[in-house]
């Protein structure tokens, strides 16, 4: 019951910091010098691209909970799946915040202290390089088709309520797709990670909660 239940709880939290990583990070035109440098420069650049990484790492070891609710039934398989595909998605979408955080972030601090550092350019070399725009694209894909096995997993199982992990699918599938919109939509899609990540979280309390129910009354 305990290890069921923090993953429930895992994705929970997870769910709170989807929600602050865009409605905490800063909004100035990046396009230019001083833009650039008062967002990628402010502690809350950093905050806010630190919550959306531990949010990554909460989310697989939620969906382990939702494979142990699933467990030999017809949803086994795809929630199997899922926890292991967003795993890898998580890892490989890791290092790339990493660098947006921390070495933007330092890039930016070298910039207002008055050096001679090419912020704009140095921003795209740290974006755009080849092998770091790949694995970060893989990654997000990756954790977008985890997703959705997930909500396959839940739609097959008959244990949990059909449409549970819809929202939390909707929202993983569209990471990339919102990189490219306006802030506010950012901030949207934001609320719809965080609001998927805890409906589901608690249709997992509820079902360990039933489980733990059956468990004791078959005891009995």
């Amino acid at each position: 019951m305990y290890r069921s239940r923090l993953g429930a709880l895992a994705l929970a939290i997870a769910g709170v910091l989807f929600v602050l990583y865009p409605a905490v990070r800063p909004w100035n035109d990046e396009s230019t010098v001083d833009g650039a440098i008062a967002a990628m420069g402010s502690g809350a650049w950093v905050a806010a691209h630190l919550f959306a990484m531990v949010g990554f790492i909460l989310v697989p070891l939620g969906l382990l909970t939702l494979r142990g609710v699933l467990a030999g039934g017809p949803g086994d398989g795809p929630a199997a799946a899922a926890v292991v595909t967003m795993w890898i998605g998580a890892g490989l979408t890791l290092p790339y915040y990493g660098a947006e955080d921390f070495g933007l972030h330092a890039i930016a601090r070298r910039a207002a202290q008055g050096q001679a550092v090419d912020v704009l350019d140095l921003a795209e070399a740290v974006r755009f390089a080849p092998v770091a725009a790949t694995t970060f694209a893989v990654g997000l894909l990756a954790l977008a088709v985890g997703a959705v096995l997930a909500a396959v997993a839940v739609w097959r199982s008959g244990r949990l309520p059909r449409y549970g992990a819809v929202p939390f699918a909707v929202g993983f599938a569209l990471f990339i797709p919102q990189f490219y919109t306006p802030p506010a939509v950012r901030i949207a899609h934001g609320v719809l990670v965080g609001a998927g990540c805890a409906w589901l979280a608690w249709q997992l309390w509820r079902a360990t909660s039933t489980q733990d129910t059956a468990s004791i009354a078959a005891r009995t």
